[in-house]
């Protein structure tokens, strides 16, 4: 069975084709939802989508004709996507999701059916100052954790949290369901103060690219005594008064930012965290690395933790995907 995911986000598009349940082709290009806001149009979308599919199956050796099922999540269900799919509210699992599916037609893009995977929000309750903190939204999360609850086989209460441009902390219940997530812009802070301040001269403008756990933890510590603001200045005077290298003065920052996520963590009252549960961390190496190093040395935190391999997060929101539609009886139960 051949069956093309399609994962929009806000600046990248990728497609893959996967046959009888085996990923063998992807393609990707930067070009996302954001160029939709700039164009005020989604054309440009349009073409990547078109574009990405094509070369999937242009490396696959598959046809357009021999798909079978065409499938796609992320903020391409957005308004800013190509068809606006309303978000699930909390709770939400396998059967909410797979329920929220909309198909949509549009030969200019491919001449199969899109089936869209919709995002899940945390209540449906109108939004005021007095619950702000509490609401949070996904579009394309959800796939990535039904998929690695899926690989995991993980039951019980969980928290996982997802590092990348966005720090994504979400809630599972022992349905696995997604009771509420909470998000954080900790890699675009990150990558603002390394490249748009006055602190990229001492950091050359570059990330961390091996971590150094004290300067991990002091850079966090510095954050929580002092605030955000000051340690990132720190940076500076490390590298202006001390013999710490470059790597050692990204490390510092990282921690200092990431901090921020270790506080909704605790705090948020979108996830309500409690200290006992298990919490899953994923994402890119470093911060997947440098979270777990913040999580271990934090006294709240004592429930079992389980840090994800490259090779069980590989490739999430298509596996995710694939599991949802089949939920909703779109492919045979023993197609992946």
């Amino acid at each position: 069975m051949n069956i093309v995911t399609i994962d929009a986000g806000t600046t990248n598009t990728r497609s893959s084709l996967w046959i009888d349940g085996k990923l063998v082709a992807k393609v990707q290009v930067e070009v996302g939802v954001r160029d939709t806001a700039i164009n005020g149009n989604n054309k440009a979308l349009k073409q990547a989508v078109r574009d990405t599919i094509n070369g999937a199956l242009a490396k696959g050796g598959v046809a357009a004709g021999d798909v079978a099922l065409t499938l796609a999540s992320g903020m391409i269900t957005s308004a800013l996507g190509l068809l606006e799919v309303p978000h699930v509210p909390a709770p939400a699992g396998l059967k909410e999701l797979a329920a929220g599916m909309v198909e949509l037609s549009m030969p200019e893009v491919f001449s199969q059916p899109l089936w869209l995977v919709p995002g899940v929000r945390n209540h449906s309750e109108p939004v005021g100052l007095h619950n702000v903190e509490a609401m949070d939204m996904m579009r394309g999360e959800e796939t990535e954790v039904v998929g690695l609850l899926k690989r995991l086989d993980l039951d019980g209460r969980a928290l996982l949290i997802m590092p990348g441009s966005h720090t994504k902390l979400v809630s599972v219940d022992d349905q696995r369901r997604i009771c509420g997530c909470a998000t954080t812009v900790a890699g675009e802070l990150l990558q603002a103060i390394t490249q748009h301040t006055l602190i990229s001269q001492t950091l050359e403008s570059g990330f961390a690219e091996t971590l150094v756990p004290q300067m991990v933890l002091a850079g966090a510590a510095s954050a929580q005594r002092t605030g955000l603001a000051r340690a990132c200045f720190s940076v500076r005077t490390l590298g202006l008064f001390t013999a710490s290298e470059r790597n050692d003065r990204a490390n510092f920052l990282m921690g200092a930012v990431l901090s921020g996520d270790m506080l909704a963590l605790k705090n948020s009252s979108a996830i309500k965290m409690r200290p006992d549960t298990t919490i899953v961390i994923t994402g890119k190496p470093l911060l997947r690395d440098a979270l777990n190093l913040l999580i271990q040395e934090n006294g709240f935190f004592y429930g079992k933790r389980i840090v994800v391999s490259d090779e069980q997060q590989a490739d999430m929101a298509g596996y995710g995907a694939i599991t949802i539609a089949r939920e909703r009886g779109l492919l045979p139960t023993h197609a992946l």
